[in-house]
C-alpha cells in the first residue's frame, strides 16, 4: 500500500477543519476512495459545505458548488452550445460539472429534469450535449445535500437517481463539547484573520493511485457471502420478522452488493488495513442500504424506519 500512509494524512487535514462528525469525514474519504457519490442529509448549519470544500482542498482538486433551485436547467450544469457571431458558428461551453468535486447543494430544490441531468455524469462519468459525448474528468464524484426538513418546494430524488449513490449519509448535531470548540475555533479564526485549511501531502494522482490500492484489499470469500447474505435479506423480511413481510416494496438491489464490498475495502484501507473485518460491513451497512429500500404503506404506518430495517438484519444475520 504505497499510498495508503501518505493518504491517511488526509484525514488529519479535515480535522483541523471539521470538528467531529467522524462519521461524515470516513463517508467522504470512502467516496473518495472508490469513486462513488456521496448523498449527505442533514439540518442546516451542520458544516457539509465546509467539509466538501476542505476534501477538495486537501487534495488540491477542482471543485464547484452548484447551489440547486427551481429556476436551475440542465445546461446550467452540462453547458451548452453557444452561437459566435465572429466565427459564424457554435463552440461548446463548459458546464460547472466539468470538474473534479461537485457538490450539488440541496439537490432536491432542483425539478426532475435538472436532477436527470446528472444521472449520465454520475453513472456513466460522461455528458451528452447536443450529440456529442464528453468525458468528465477521473477523479469525478458527486457530493450532494438536502435538508430532510423542508419539502415544500422540493422534488424528492426517484430511487433510480438514489441507487446511483453508493452512500446516504444521516449526519447529527454535534456534543456541547465539540459545539464549544466549533465555537472557539471560529473566534480564534476571526481575530487571527485566518484560513483554517492547511497544506496537504495529496494530488489528484494520489487518489487515483490509492484507488487502485483499495481494488487490492482483501475481502475473503466468507465475507463476500455475509455481504450478499445482508443484502438478500432485504428482500426477504419475512424470514425474521413475519408481519414485517410488506414493509418494503422492493428490497436492494445487486449493486447494493457492489456499493457494500466497495465501501467496506475502502474503510478498512483509512482504518490502516490491506483486508476487510466483519466490523467493517457493519459500520458502513446503514449507510449503503438505506437509501436502497423502498419502503411500504404498513412501514410508514408503523413508523419502521429503514434504519430499524437494517439494524435487524444486522442483528440476525450470522457474522462469519
Amino acid at each position: 500500500m504505497q499510498t495508503q500512509t501518505k493518504f491517511l494524512q488526509l484525514r488529519k487535514h479535515l480535522e483541523k477543519t471539521i470538528v467531529g462528525q467522524t462519521d461524515l469525514l470516513d463517508r467522504m474519504m470512502i467516496g473518495l476512495l472508490t469513486g462513488g457519490h456521496v448523498l449527505l442529509e442533514s439540518l442546516p448549519g451542520l458544516a457539509k459545505t465546509t467539509a466538501v470544500n476542505a476534501l477538495a482542498t486537501g487534495i488540491r482538486a477542482n471543485f464547484q458548488r452548484i447551489q440547486f433551485s427551481p429556476g436551475l436547467m440542465p445546461g446550467d450544469l452540462t453547458g451548452c452550445d453557444i452561437y459566435s457571431s465572429e466565427t459564424g458558428s457554435f463552440h461548446f461551453v463548459e458546464g460547472p460539472i466539468f470538474n473534479e468535486i461537485i457538490l450539488a447543494d440541496e439537490i432536491n430544490r432542483a425539478p426532475p429534469k435538472v436532477q436527470a441531468a446528472l444521472l449520465e455524469a454520475m453513472q456513466e462519468h460522461q455528458v451528452t450535449v447536443g450529440g456529442k459525448t464528453r468525458p468528465l474528468a477521473d477523479l469525478f464524484i458527486v457530493m450532494a445535500t438536502q435538508n430532510p426538513l423542508e419539502q415544500s418546494g422540493t422534488y424528492p430524488l426517484p430511487e433510480a437517481q438514489l441507487d446511483r449513490f453508493l452512500l446516504h449519509v444521516v449526519l447529527s448535531y454535534p456534543t456541547p463539547d465539540e459545539e464549544l470548540l466549533i465555537l472557539q475555533r471560529d473566534r480564534e479564526q476571526e481575530t487571527n484573520h485566518q484560513e483554517t485549511y492547511t497544506t496537504s501531502p495529496l494530488n489528484p494522482e494520489h487518489v487515483l493511485k490509492a484507488r487502485k490500492e483499495v481494488l487490492a484489499v482483501h475481502l475473503a470469500p466468507e465475507l463476500e457471502k455475509y455481504i450478499i447474505e445482508l443484502v438478500g435479506a432485504t428482500r426477504q423480511l419475512e424470514r425474521f420478522t413475519p408481519e414485517w413481510k410488506n414493509y418494503l416494496q422492493a428490497g436492494a438491489s445487486p449493486r447494493a452488493s457492489l456499493a457494500l464490498a466497495k465501501a467496506s475495502s475502502a474503510l478498512a484501507y483509512i482504518r490502516g488495513r490491506d483486508y476487510v473485518v466483519p466490523d467493517d460491513i457493519i459500520d458502513i451497512a446503514p449507510d449503503v442500504l438505506r437509501h436502497r429500500l423502498v419502503m411500504g404503506y404498513a412501514a410508514r404506518a408503523a413508523r419502521v424506519s429503514p434504519d430499524a430495517i437494517i439494524q435487524k438484519i444486522l442483528s440476525e444475520v450470522a457474522i462469519p
